[in-house]
């Protein structure tokens, strides 16, 4: 039977929500006036079911269209950056920058079917996920990625720490093979995800700041 809630999440998912209910019996035990106590288990229950909530796994049916660049988090497109070059890709870069609020889905899906060449993770800040310069001074840890459907370009996807969020979680290891839409891990407690691929004529981008978008459902960018 699929389970609704990420492996990602443990052991938080177990956890967490063991003490709230400890309080919440606690609680009906202490000397408190009734009101202040259904206000208190009301407060400790919405906490409970947020938890759950945000370790969440929807089932997604992705597609296996190749041309596609596909999301790799739930949340709002915040910026969208061409840059002359970056080291990895080696040539004029489209960024596409995700923020995830803590009330989004936060598991990373591949953008799109990719063999990973390597892994990097950095130790860094903890700035708010939603300025650009997160990517450069928090927390992160990047695949370098080339896609295996034709043209087999190089991409890069980082997961990025945010103000809240404070444990990356990656489960794909280099050499690793991941179809597009596959989960690979998580970012747990709002977080940012950044997408770069070649920006050439014959990639054209598909969203616009603002945009709310979901794993491995929503299209970011696709081959013309």
């Amino acid at each position: 039977m699929r389970s609704p809630v990420t492996k990602y999440g443990l052991p938080q998912v177990i956890i967490f929500p063991a003490l709230v209910m400890l309080a919440m019996a606690l609680i009906l035990r202490a000397p408190i006036a009734d009101i202040g106590i259904w206000l208190i288990e009301a407060v400790l229950a919405a906490i409970f079911i947020w938890i759950l909530s945000f370790f969440r796994d929807p089932k997604r049916d992705v597609t296996a269209e190749k041309s596609l660049f596909l999301a790799p988090a739930d949340g709002t497109v915040t910026d969208i950056e061409i840059v002359d070059e970056t080291p990895f890709i080696g040539q004029k870069t489209l960024i596409i920058g995700i923020f995830l609020s803590i009330f989004n889905v936060h598991i990373n899906r591949a953008p799109c079917d990719v063999k990973i060449d390597k892994i990097t993770y950095k130790k860094g800040q903890f700035k708010d996920a939603r300025n650009p310069q997160a990517g450069r001074v928090n927390e992160s840890n990047d695949l370098l990625l080339t896609r295996t459907a034709d043209p087999n370009d190089k991409i890069l996807l980082r997961q990025i720490s945010g103000a809240v969020a404070r444990r990356i979680v990656c489960t794909a290891k280099p050499d690793q093979f991941l179809a597009g839409g596959q989960k690979f891990g998580m970012i747990k407690f709002g977080s940012r995800t950044e997408l770069y691929v070649p920006a050439r004529e014959d990639i054209k981008c598909m969203v616009k700041i603002g945009d709310k978008v979901k794993a491995g459902l929503s299209i970011l960018a696709r081959y013309q």
